[in-house]
């Protein structure tokens, strides 16, 4: 055996058993520390099969941002989660049965794909070259699936106003998150001041190289939105108000500029999110850079929560 089949079969079994612990874990906490460790393990499993843009989405949205989601609402679940109502055991398995017979259906489809498989990698490589860019997964979600991608940021837009929702009358418009009150000689407070300067460059870097190497606005977003979180946890910036203008403009710069420039393509390239050939790079480089905003505000806003203090006069 291989070092490196050594590797992926131990690796293989790291997942199973954060999976595994996830699902059995009787604690909510228990259970959002294995889903986290997961979505870390799966990062390492998309390296492995040479798949770095979605290793880096999964790192930063599916483990980092959606962690720190869960961690909050497990937090606020701590005090109602032993009156919590447990399964019967008819219905845990019922829950087996299906959760197998779904396991086993999956299984099926990799294990005995059709001859030949269904693919259109090659009319997607063969027409890459007429979007400009040299990231093939830039180019797929950009100009192959550009309608999946601008509903996306309208999701996140909706998500975040389903959460701003939840606040009282009396508070709307103001602050969220409590008032932390910095610490001059804290950890973190060193930690935010070392870390956010050199997460804010790597954010920017992975934006630029998107367009021809691994990176993009999912990706540079939630850094730079883990380094605004990280900035406001240690207390040295206070969380904005939800009624600026300017923090409303940059939640919602992504969708709008995706759409307008969408919706110009019908007169720019007869079409609906369409780009004329010598525009294609400089317009799809105009969606990601506001898009990397709305990602970073909208996923910093998220965590942050409701508004839960009055805003200022």
């Amino acid at each position: 055996m291989t070092v490196a089949l050594a590797f992926d079969a131990g690796l293989a079994v790291l997942v199973l058993a954060a999976a595994g612990w996830t699902i059995a874990a009787r604690e909510t906490f228990a259970a959002v520390v294995g889903f986290v460790a997961y979505g870390l393990l799966v990062a390492i499993v998309w390296v492995r099969l040479a798949a770095v843009d979605v290793a880096l989405t999964e790192a930063a949205v599916g483990a980092g941002v959606t962690g720190v989601l869960l961690i909050g609402a497990a937090a606020q679940l701590r005090g109602t989660e032993a009156a919590a109502e447990r399964p019967g055991a008819a219905l845990r398995v019922a829950a087996v049965v299906l959760c197998a017979a779904i396991s086993a259906g999956l299984a099926a489809v990799v294990a005995m794909p059709s001859d030949p498989a269904p693919t259109l990698a090659p009319e997607a490589v063969a027409n890459l070259p007429a979007t400009g860019l040299g990231n093939a997964v830039t180019g797929v979600l950009m100009a192959y699936r550009a309608i999946d991608t601008l509903l996306e940021s309208v999701v996140l837009v909706l998500a975040l106003l389903g959460v701003w929702s939840l606040a009282p009358d009396r508070l709307w418009g103001g602050r969220p998150g409590p008032g932390i009150q910095p610490h001059p000689d804290g950890v973190l407070a060193f930690l935010a001041r070392l870390l956010a300067p050199v997460g804010i460059v790597v954010g920017i870097h992975l934006f630029w190289v998107g367009a021809d190497d691994p990176g993009g606005k999912f990706q540079a977003g939630t850094i730079l939105a883990a380094m605004w979180m990280l900035v406001m946890m240690a207390g040295l910036a206070d969380a904005p108000p939800i009624s600026r203008r300017w923090l409303r403009l940059a939640v919602i710069a992504g969708p709008a500029t995706f759409l307008a420039i969408g919706i110009a393509g019908f007169w720019m390239a007869d079409g609906f999110l369409a780009y004329p050939a010598a525009l294609a790079k400089p317009l799809i480089l105009v969606i990601e850079a506001a898009m990397t905003l709305s990602v970073a505000a909208t996923l910093a806003l998220l965590v942050a929560g409701p508004p839960d203090r009055r805003p200022l006069p």
